[in-house]
């Protein structure tokens, strides 16, 4: 299977121009207070962020880190759907979250849409919000 490597354009493109369907009936844009809920319920974080931002900033103490985008906004949709497909299943919840809310939200789409999966949630102000709520972040540590 030949692996996609594409421009971050290349994904919003198709979002703008409704390849990728706007019809998201599955994700659950949430705030910090339904994520700290959600968190206490053993729900698995996704932080889709890169290894830079998690150094700059922490991140939640237990989530799994498993970056979607390069610094140049290429992916690898393939490598990084192996990778959460050994966190949860298509149909058990999970949280994704990246820097402000808008990666996490357009793969959050994407999983829902035109993946299947079925309950998927996005931390709507992402982790910066989180941190300026004062809510508990732990250095990175590879």
């Amino acid at each position: 299977m030949q692996l996609l490597k594409k421009p971050i354009l290349a994904f919003f493109t198709l979002l703008s121009i409704g390849v990728i369907s706007n019809a998201v009936a599955d994700v659950t844009n949430i705030d910090n207070a339904t994520l700290a809920k959600l968190i206490e319920e053993g729900v698995p974080v996704i932080d889709v962020r890169r290894v830079d931002e998690w150094t700059n900033t922490g991140t939640i103490d237990g989530s799994h880190l498993i970056t979607f985008f390069d610094k140049n906004g290429r992916y690898d949709a393939n490598a990084w759907l192996a990778q959460l497909d050994k966190l949860v299943s298509i149909d058990e919840p999970f949280v994704l979250i990246c820097a402000v809310g808008v990666r996490s939200r357009n793969i959050a789409q994407l999983l829902d849409a035109r993946l299947g999966y079925t309950a998927v949630y996005n931390v709507k102000q992402g982790i910066n919000h989180w941190i300026k709520a004062r809510q508990e972040v732990v250095p990175y540590n590879p």
